[in-house]
């Protein structure tokens, strides 16, 4: 088993499994959802969905990666900066991003109020069904991608892709 020791207080002391290698079907297996999820999908949705849960969650780890990815792929900085109150800054996305962002939000704190029919309805508008499947796909994914690193301890910046 692959451990990892971090000594942050914001990070576990003890050492932490590598998720990858200590499961590695069930890694590999997520790895082909979150490939799945993504088929269809604009790429700047893609990193913007994953960007939004990263915060929600507060998973820092994964908030870098897709940051950095949405970086490379040419998102700017003012739409990057805008994720974490995309509600308050609307104009700066979509209708479809905004039905996105909102189902994301939705899905991301579904024990909350479950996903109101008026988010789901606004995302069904704008979305054909296999789109509107594919982004649902891809929020579970980015959740579970989420829980991995806080589980495991990932820390921010250390990204090994």
């Amino acid at each position: 088993m692959t451990t990892t020791t971090h000594t942050s207080s914001t990070h576990p002391t003890s050492a932490r499994l590598e998720f990858g290698a200590s499961a590695p079907k069930a890694f590999r297996a997520l790895i082909a959802f979150d490939a799945a999820a993504r088929e269809g999908i604009d790429p700047a949705l893609v990193e913007l969905i994953q960007i939004r849960s990263s915060h929600l969650n507060h998973c820092a780890y994964c908030l870098h990666m897709h940051t950095n990815d949405a970086r490379k792929a040419g998102e700017s900085e003012d739409r990057l900066h805008m994720v974490a109150v995309w509600r308050e800054a609307r104009h700066f996305f979509t209708e479809r991003e905004q039905a996105a962002l909102a189902l994301t939000d939705a899905v991301t704190l579904i024990a909350g109020s479950g996903v109101p029919d008026d988010v789901y309805a606004r995302a069904a508008a704008l979305f054909d069904e296999r789109e509107l499947a594919q982004v649902i796909a891809l929020i579970c994914t980015i959740n579970t991608w989420n829980r991995v690193a806080l589980s495991t301890g990932k820390v921010a910046g250390t990204d090994e892709r």
